[in-house]
């Protein structure tokens, strides 16, 4: 019988995703990460087999909790459109500086050139919309978007704008990340707000 784990996988995925944003893909280690939660190399080969399958079971995790911000967000508001505002922010909150924006970007062209990490992408992005949608539905309901409003296309153009402020942010620098995601998703809600 082996000993038992005092590491948690959730903490090891939290501290390869830190160290994702913090060294990029090329800086990424079994040894970092293995330094950061006090195990060592050869303990994440044994749970997650080589660098590849930590980076799988990070996308993986990623996937799993995508929904979660928007949970967080809908107990802590009970207006929609600030919950929304607040989960966007919420996905976003690793990202601190460009650098760290850039090391992020470096994992999307991973998710989008290998088929398994792709897999999981989709599978963030399609519960991040569904999660998007259902609060724009809920704006609707609570008279904060006009009636009518196709929630689904508004849904799009959300996520859009949130992936696009994320860019433009990380290129220009110019203020926190949060205010520049409020400000541009309010830009892009105000012709539709009841």
């Amino acid at each position: 019988m082996g000993r038992p784990r005092t590491t948690s996988d959730e903490a090891i995925l939290a501290a390869a995703g830190r160290a994702i944003g913090r060294h990029g893909l090329a800086g990424v280690t079994l040894a970092v990460v293995a330094e950061q939660v006090g195990l060592s190399a050869a303990a994440l080969v044994q749970r997650f087999g080589s660098k590849r399958g930590l980076l799988l079971a990070v996308a993986e995790q990623a996937a799993r909790v995508a929904g979660a911000p928007f949970g967080v967000a809908r107990r802590e508001h009970d207006s929609p459109l600030a919950a929304l505002y607040a989960a966007l922010a919420g996905l976003a909150a690793d990202v601190r500086t460009p650098e760290e924006m850039a090391n992020n970007l470096a994992f999307l062209q991973l998710d989008l050139t290998d088929p398994d990490f792709r897999a999981h992408a989709l599978t963030h992005t399609r519960e991040t919309r569904r999660e998007i949608a259902g609060l724009l539905a809920d704006a609707v309901a609570a008279g904060e978007l006009a009636p009518g409003e196709n929630v689904e296309e508004l849904a799009r153009a959300v996520h859009v704008t949130y992936n696009g402020t994320l860019i433009l942010w990380a290129m220009a620098a110019d203020g926190p990340l949060g205010d520049a995601l409020r400000s541009d998703l309010d830009r892009l809600l105000r012709p539709y707000r009841a």
